[in-house]
């Protein structure tokens, strides 16, 4: 047993005033008898033996009274066995992703975690507040409960890495107390490294009582036709016992295609024909899952015909002519010498089509042209310089090439995971005709080709940025070096190189990617672009590139949706915006990874065993029941003992 004001007892030493004042009441006197009283004597005797045992019982009594109350006040107590760590700051993360949305035994498990927070957090206790977006440090459960009523679900992903940082760059001295409170989608245990040794943490895992939910994916064209667009929608099922799901595709809000959906696999894409004209929308459909991932906003733009222009011979570049066509490009071919530089800006694809020489001055007008967002093609000559070629490459990016050899090769190898030939085949194919060519550089590369010899060589590669692309081919493919021209590829090839990163397909970012946005607008100096929609209006980053501006939307905007981009009033094109689908498996999480850490079933049980560990035994108020106790049984030896 511990006292908190141990100097209090010296107080016990006063115990020594009722002992002096009972032993001089206990004086013995010499008594003489007269004679007419002497039959008394027998009776005093009995009634002093009387007085005595009550002298007695008081003095105690009041002894204990005393030593009661001084213990009292010296407060007393047994130290908490997690004493060390009462002193602890607490630091609550609050996991609001869209998994949260699950719904548990008693609602939607976001809702019932803050209803719990508000209802047994102390309101004494001073936290800082932690979610996926906000951050509100050192306050208390009175000023944060209107902001916790009214918090919503966040579309960036959990990510717990992330706010342990916030937590361990926040400046303190103190050791901490973190409660995480999530659902565990996400988690990984490379994230769980963060967390200080010194510093506790409490897991809160609120279980979901339904697993299965399906979501909508992505949605991209797979052909285009004179009057149509054959899209395609991807689907993800999750869980065990997945019901068929309605999908609808809406147009401003108008529904132009509907049907009803088994899901026999997890992964399942439905075709759809919707009429070749601008499209400002979303697919929706309808389950007993999570509702953030039902829809899927996309935009496709009034079809551009895009700029493109190839420098080389004429003759060698015929087959361009064939592949863009008057109805999507606006394509032509210039002369080295011909060339007129103040062209170029204005184009969406060059094409160098062998070249013997590249001159310096062409070289700098590409390098200004691909940084604002143009698509580069380059086909060597065969009489190229290497350090030539190097040279101007390395403007773009790590390539190099390194020897020019005459061994014929086979083009066997085509990387279907790579975004030259997305949506380009349906199937992975492999028995086509192979292509060869009759000699070609030898290409070092950290980037994965696209096209592969059957020595696993590179014949075509890609270098690209966040706003173009260099498209670099290991061989000349005239046709006197290359059959390449006659195959089968040679047309997606082409048209997926030029139309990369080109507003003529589905729009459709995701909030929180930070890829820009390239968009056609001449704006003023001062002018600048507003993405707005009837619900949200922002200004995102941009960066004026003579016709064309950059735009970056970081974790803009807060809700998916379709939107338009205005310059001023003038309205400038469509874009939409969707939430990532990271959180759509609730099946994600794994438990296991958190057998190490303290877990808890709910915000209850760790308030009350922080309590329990760390509060101190106080013992005073036993003190002052008993000191109670004495000074009745002395007022009841004072009234009955005679």
């Amino acid at each position: 047993m511990q006292f908190k004001h141990p100097e209090i007892l010296y107080f016990l030493f006063l115990l020594i005033v009722p002992v002096l004042v009972h032993l001089f009441q206990f004086r013995r006197f010499k008594k003489e008898y007269f004679t007419n009283v002497q039959f008394l004597k027998s009776i005093s005797i009995q009634t002093r033996k009387s007085s005595q045992l009550k002298k007695w019982l008081l003095l105690c009594c009041r002894s204990l009274l005393f030593i009661t109350i001084i213990l009292a006040f010296a407060q007393p107590f047994f130290e908490a066995k997690d004493n060390k760590n009462s002193s602890n700051e607490m630091y609550i993360i609050l996991d609001n992703s869209f998994s949260m949305q699950a719904k548990g035994k008693q609602g939607e498990l976001l809702k019932r975690a803050i209803q719990e927070l508000l209802e047994e957090t102390p309101e004494n206790t001073n936290f800082s507040l932690l979610t996926n977006t906000e951050t509100y440090w050192n306050t208390d459960i009175k000023s944060i409960r209107s902001t916790l009523q009214n918090l919503k679900y966040s579309a960036i992903p959990f990510e717990l890495d992330h706010l342990l940082a916030k937590i361990n760059a926040h400046p303190t001295t103190a050791k901490k107390d973190i409660i995480i409170i999530t659902d565990g989608i996400g988690i990984e245990p490379k994230q769980l490294k963060s967390i200080p040794k010194e510093d506790v943490s409490y897991f809160i895992i609120p279980k979901s009582e339904q697993k299965n939910n399906v979501a909508v994916d992505s949605v991209f064209i797979n052909e285009t036709t004179t009057d149509f667009y054959d899209i395609s929608v991807q689907l993800s099922s999750y869980g065990d016992d997945t019901k068929p799901v309605s999908v609808a595709i809406y147009n401003q809000n108008k529904l132009i295609a509907k049907t009803v959906s088994n899901l026999e696999t997890p992964k399942k894409t439905l075709q759809f024909s919707i009429p070749k004209q601008a499209f400002h929308g979303y697919v929706s459909i309808s389950d007993n899952g999570l509702t953030y991932d039902n829809n899927y906003y996309f935009s496709i733009s009034k079809v551009r015909k895009t700029n493109a222009i190839s420098i080389g011979e004429a003759a060698k570049s015929n087959f361009l002519a064939r592949i863009y066509t008057n109805d999507e490009f606006s394509y032509s071919n210039s002369e080295l010498a011909e060339l007129n530089y103040n062209n170029i800006e204005k184009q969406d694809v060059v094409i160098l089509n062998e070249l013997d020489e590249i001159p310096q001055a062409l070289q700098t007008t590409l390098k200004a042209f691909s940084e604002k967002g143009g698509n580069l093609i380059i086909i060597p000559s065969a009489k190229n310089s290497i350090a030539t070629l190097n040279s101007f490459l390395a403007n773009f990016g790590k390539i190099q090439f390194k020897s020019f050899d005459n061994t014929e090769k086979l083009i066997s190898k085509i990387n279907f995971n790579h975004p030259l030939f997305s949506g380009v085949f349906e199937n992975k194919i492999s028995n086509f005709q192979y292509p060869s060519t009759k000699a070609s550089f030898t290409v070092s590369d950290s980037s994965p080709a696209a096209l592969l010899y059957n020595d696993q060589s590179t014949f075509l590669t890609a270098l690209q940025s966040a706003v173009s692309s260099v498209c670099i081919f290991s061989a000349p493919i005239n046709t006197e070096n290359s059959n390449f021209q006659q195959s089968p590829l040679i047309v997606p090839v082409f048209y997926k190189m030029a139309q990369f990163n080109q507003n003529n397909g589905v729009t459709a970012l995701t909030i929180g990617n930070q890829n820009p946005f390239i968009v056609d607008a001449s704006l003023s100096k001062d002018g600048i672009l507003e993405v707005k929609n009837a619900n949200e209006h922002f200004i995102p980053i941009q960066q004026i590139r003579n016709t064309k501006v950059k735009m970056t939307f970081n974790d803009l905007p807060q809700e998916a949706g379709n939107f338009e981009i205005y310059n001023q009033k003038q309205w400038i094109e469509n874009i939409s915006f969707n939430y990532n689908r990271k959180e759509s498996n609730l099946n994600a999480s794994d438990s296991n990874i958190l057998s190490d850490y303290n877990t808890a079933e709910s915000i209850k049980s760790v308030f009350q065993s922080l309590q329990t560990d760390r509060m101190d035994n106080q013992l005073w108020k036993w003190f002052i029941i008993f000191a109670l106790l004495f000074l009745l049984c002395e007022m009841a030896i004072i009234k009955f003992l005679k």
